[in-house]
């Protein structure tokens, strides 16, 4: 028979447990330039996540940005399924930073491509 006292402590760490399997998923793209650690804010095992966290910065002037952002896929055949997945996308008002799943951090200003460097990803 379980003692009360031990079920209840069991109970209590129940939400910690929840919590530790939503865990986010983080990946650290290196390029020349800038770190970038891009963080996947929704549970685990989602297509498509419209909560994704970038943190870049950048290593000459030791800046940084925070930005929230979703995945990126490719779309099947009815126009709507998400499918391959891209990468990421994430806006700063007229900015539109990009990761991409080969490693290549994009930065435009509107249509025009202002930054474009390639990187390696750690996990």
């Amino acid at each position: 028979m379980l003692n009360f006292k031990k079920y209840a402590a069991l109970l209590a760490l129940l939400p910690l447990a929840t919590l530790w399997t939503q865990a986010a998923h983080a990946e650290t793209l290196k390029t020349k330039n800038f770190n970038v650690v891009i963080t996947r804010n929704c549970p685990e095992g989602n297509v498509t996540c419209n909560n994704v966290t970038y943190f870049g910065k950048d290593l000459r002037t030791g800046k940084s940005i925070r930005l929230t952002g979703k995945t990126m896929h490719t779309t099947g055949a009815d126009g709507i399924t998400p499918s391959r997945f891209l990468g990421y996308q994430f806006r700063n008002n007229e900015y539109l930073y990009r990761v991409t799943t080969d490693g290549t951090l994009q930065v435009y200003q509107g249509k025009k491509l202002i930054l474009q460097e390639k990187g390696a990803f750690t996990y």
